[in-house]
């Protein structure tokens, strides 16, 4: 039986967790105590209750359970690297991570510096928190695995095949890259706007917000092109990243995104690995990024206001 440790007991940590634990031996790693009693709530309307094994990141030291066969790192991507750093000295270094933030900020910096293999995910899975002792499945999705570099293929296919044994459904990829920026480039249309209007992601749909969404595409569209990152489903242009941005939304239609339940819980969003990314591009390339400069400029105004 694997191990898995999942450093960040959010959303995606904690449905992990759940949804790893029938199968493998899961422990969840964070700041602060958790109640061992967990409930998951399906997208099928179940509510699902487990005894989930957690630590605390002092416990660790003096409590180190058995060595992981993966860590799970579900941070915010802007606190990724040091989170792994509080738990370097438990395991070993060839230990495989798999990254699961959004953006594209962590990934390659702790694959450059961790000297095991760093595998990458991108998901589309739907959850949120309802409490320290809940969670909410929102929508079902996919999970892609790769490594930037292309030397890891096994042992992402050996990944993928575990999650989707755990319900999750997964793929092993050689174009993980491109599925970072194409991730990248949904969560900037989609989670800026939810998260300065406190909507659920379905209601972009809506008169009030689609126009607005379209406007995002737009920008990141044209900075898509300039990556050299390919139109996904092999599509044209600007009409296939909106069409993507639709299905996820129509996927997740009920799902609150991660910068929403950040600005509802007065904590830092992730605009940077996000938005970042898109405008550092932008402006090397000499692209109009009005739209994604005024999203940026507005969650960090929110984010002064905490």
């Amino acid at each position: 039986m694997t191990t898995h440790w999942i450093l960040g007991p959010g959303a995606i940590g904690r449905l992990l967790a759940h949804s790893l634990s029938p199968i493998a031996t899961t422990t969840l790693l964070g700041r602060r105590s958790l109640p061992v009693s967990q409930i998951l709530a399906t997208p099928e309307g179940e509510q699902r209750v487990r005894s989930l094994n957690s630590l605390t990141i002092a416990q660790l030291a003096s409590n180190t359970p058995e060595p992981p066969t993966f860590v799970h790192i579900t941070t915010k991507a802007m606190v990724a690297e040091s989170a792994l750093a509080g738990i370097t000295d438990c395991i070993p270094p060839s230990t495989p991570l798999v990254l699961w933030q959004n953006g594209f900020l962590a990934q390659p910096r702790i694959t450059q510096a961790w000297p095991g293999p760093v595998l990458c995910a991108t998901t589309t899975e739907g959850a949120y928190l309802t409490g320290d002792d809940g969670v909410v499945h929102a929508g079902r999705g996919h999970t892609f695995l790769g490594d930037l570099h292309n030397h890891h293929g096994a042992l992402a296919e050996e990944l993928a095949q575990t999650l989707t044994q755990a319900r999750l459904a997964a793929t092993k990829v050689c174009d993980i890259r491109q599925r970072l920026w194409q991730k990248l480039a949904v969560n900037a249309a989609i989670n800026p706007l939810v998260a300065l209007n406190g909507v659920r992601n379905g209601e972009l749909r809506g008169e009030a917000y689609a126009g607005r969404v379209a406007a995002v595409v737009k920008e990141v569209a044209a900075i898509m092109i300039a990556e050299g990152i390919a139109p996904p489903n092999d599509g044209n242009g600007e009409d296939a990243w909106l069409a993507l941005v639709w299905q996820v939304v129509e996927n997740t239609a009920n799902n609150k995104s991660s910068m929403l339940q950040d600005v509802e819980a007065k904590r830092p969003t992730e605009r940077g690995a996000i938005l970042g990314p898109l405008i550092e591009s932008a402006q090397r390339h000499g692209l109009e990024c009005e739209v994604l400069q005024a999203l940026d400029d507005k969650l960090a105004e929110v984010e002064a206001s905490f």
